[in-house]
């Protein structure tokens, strides 16, 4: 099993290049970005893998709404050129509240939104061409849109934890990127749903990137304090309330894996126990420069292992 971290964005490129570069030396195999207003995430995943040779890159998650296939298809295979092969294209629904506020387009239909967006997604990154017309998407090429040097085809994960996006995921993509899912909600729900429409649609066991915060540190108690502040946002989320109580709990932060090494590395265990094909970390950063380094070097471990 691999093992990750989600990079934050509020640094310059050239601070998060150093970042990126500390995570690869600690031993950890990837490092994936958000996708918000500010930076975009494929030109800032495509930057850190070619200035980082051996680190996987990822994207999670560029929302479908706002975005077309043949837009994005552009900027992941440019990526994956770019970093010889190690790019992942993370996708999510989104949210009512951004999609509205920001876009100033109506939220709506987002499931067949998003299998329209993966079908001719699909075919753009593994063909370099699509010809695809869809109740709400329509993507063709009357030119070429393959990148030379896009190889192997751009692997396309999804944040999805409801049962109707489990669905689409596992039959169009090629796994999920589940964020505030404990071990519970993993193993009872999410990874039998997403394993059973992958093998109905004759695809491949899907890849399970579970995304975690976590930190490694001698303080638990004052960074959970820390961790409730920082997380409270998604309880604002349906998607998110569904999946923090699937997983037996009632707050975000209760999710946020945080103690000793011991402690730590034992919630690991449950992910990887749970189906986690990949243990992604967040805010490793919520504790300080010093438990950041730490919580790394316990993932570096573990991904040695």
């Amino acid at each position: 099993m691999t093992t990750g971290v989600a990079l934050p964005l509020h640094h310059r490129i050239d601070g998060t290049v150093q970042l990126a570069r500390e995570a690869h030396e600690a031993g950890l195999r990837s490092a994936w970005f958000g996708q918000t207003f500010a930076y975009d995430s494929p030109s800032l995943a495509a930057i850190i893998g070619r200035e980082v040779p051996g680190l996987h890159v990822g994207t999670a998650a560029i929302p479908v709404f706002g975005r077309h296939p043949l837009l994005v298809s552009s900027q992941a295979q440019t990526a994956q050129a770019a970093t010889g092969g190690r790019y992942h294209l993370g996708l999510a629904l989104g949210t009512r509240e951004l999609t509205e506020t920001g876009f100033g387009i109506p939220y709506e239909r987002p499931i067949r939104r998003l299998r329209e967006f993966l079908t001719a997604l699909r075919q753009l990154v593994e063909t370099g061409s699509a010809d695809f017309h869809g109740e709400l998407l329509t993507a063709t090429t009357p030119l070429s849109a393959a990148v030379p040097g896009a190889e192997p085809p751009v692997p396309i994960l999804v944040a999805a934890m409801g049962p109707q996006a489990l669905r689409v995921s596992g039959e169009l993509a090629d796994g999920i990127l589940p964020y505030l899912a404990g071990p519970r909600a993993l193993a009872e729900h999410i990874v039998p749903a997403v394993t059973a429409a992958a093998e109905a649609a004759g695809r491949p066991a899907p890849r399970i990137v579970a995304f975690v915060p976590g930190v490694v540190t001698a303080d638990a108690e004052a960074v959970r304090e820390t961790a409730t502040e920082a997380l409270a946002f998604y309880e604002r989320f349906p998607s998110y309330q569904r999946v923090i109580e699937l997983s037996g709990v009632s707050r975000a932060a209760d999710l946020a894996v945080i103690g000793d090494e011991e402690a730590v590395a034992a919630e690991v265990r449950r992910y990887r126990d749970a189906g986690a094909t990949e243990v992604v970390f967040t805010t490793t950063e919520l504790a300080g420069e010093a438990d950041r380094l730490r919580t790394w070097k316990l993932l570096g471990e573990s991904a040695a292992g």
